[in-house]
This record gives C-alpha cells, structure tokens and sequence, in this order.
C-alpha cells in the first residue's frame, strides 16, 4: 500500500481545507461502502448470468450490483466491458475497491472481483461454488491478472479534483524505513505545492 499522505497547499483558507477533508472523507467513504457491500455477500451461490443476491450471482453480477448499490455506479454488464472504466492501477497500487481482472476463459478480462486489501480480493469464481475471499497471490490468480481499474476516486485523486490545475503536484513517500522510489508527478502519496 501507499507510504505517508503529506499535505501543502498555497495559503490557509479554511474553507478549502474543510473542502479537500470533506472529500478525501467521503472517497475513503465509498471505498469502504464497495468492501462492506462485496463482503456482505459472501456465501451467496454462483449463478451464471445472475445478478441478485437471491437468485445467484457471477462475477460481473458481484461487480455490478455492489458498485450500483453503494456509489451509484452502473456498469455495464460483462467484465471485459468493465475493465475500459475508471483509472488503470497495477499490482502494487491496489486499494479497497478497486476491479481486478484476470483471463480465466482464455481471453482477457473475462473474470473481475473487488480488492478489498492486504493482498485479498471478493468474487464469484464459478458454477458450483459461492461467492468468496480469494488471496490474489495464489499462483493461479498471479498467472491470469489482467489488471485493476479504480472507478471510486483515491483521496490524492479525489483532492485533486476541487484543486485547480497546476496548484498542486503529487509525489510519492516511502514507508518508513523504505528507500524512496523516483516517482512520477500523478503518483499517490504526498501532495506538495509547486
């Protein structure tokens, strides 16, 4: 996961610090909303083309009905059509919520789940089994991941959108003890002021 998040921003106004709070809240929010959703669904059966938690669910069902349900998303129906929304992520910036996609049927993208952090993700594997915690690090999983995408805005991203453009530049922090990488300007971490 992400190191330290450390803050600047050019003067001191209150109202834009009560803004940029309000809204890494509310992002941080809606990440935990899609985990809560997705866990709370453990155990309901596979069902091929399901969408409700009462009849059977698959993996796109999962996807589909958590996102509508707890931040208003509607995605299309099939994995592959889920995986051109949002921000692409990769392996080692994976947060809670994010979509992860996997080539499960020999072409891509055809399985997706929901990360719910610490290396674990919740999806509806297949027909005779339920939906489930999956530990992304299985050789399996490592072998088909076909990438992530964020569709519930990360806090650095979410405090960039009530920021002008070019007032703010973001730049990543270790975690402690950690050699610092060389990051580019859009990665997570630390937002400094130009």
């Amino acid at each position: 996961m992400g190191g330290l998040l450390c803050l600047t921003v050019p003067g001191t106004e209150a109202a834009a610090q009560t803004t940029m709070a309000r809204t890494m809240a509310q992002a941080a929010d809606a990440s935990a909303e899609v985990v809560l959703r997705a866990l709370s669904l453990l155990g309901v059966p596979y069902r091929y083309g399901g969408n409700t938690p009462n009849t059977g669910l698959d993996c796109s069902g999962l996807v589909k009905l958590v996102f509508q349900e707890t931040v208003g998303v509607a995605l299309p129906r099939r994995s592959d059509d889920m995986s051109r929304f949002g921000q692409s992520v990769g392996w080692s910036d994976l947060q809670p919520g994010d979509l992860v996609f996997f080539n499960t049927m020999r072409f891509s993208f055809s399985h997706v789940g929901i990360y719910i952090g610490e290396g674990k993700f919740v999806h509806a594997p297949s027909s005779g089994s339920v939906v489930r915690v999956e530990a992304l690090n299985k050789d399996y999983w490592v072998k088909r991941f076909d990438g992530a995408r964020r569709l519930v805005a990360s806090p650095p991203a979410a405090f960039a959108s009530i920021v002008p453009a070019g007032s703010v530049t973001f730049e990543a922090l270790p975690q402690p003890g950690a050699v610092e990488p060389s990051v580019g300007a859009d990665a997570p971490g630390r937002i400094v002021s130009p």
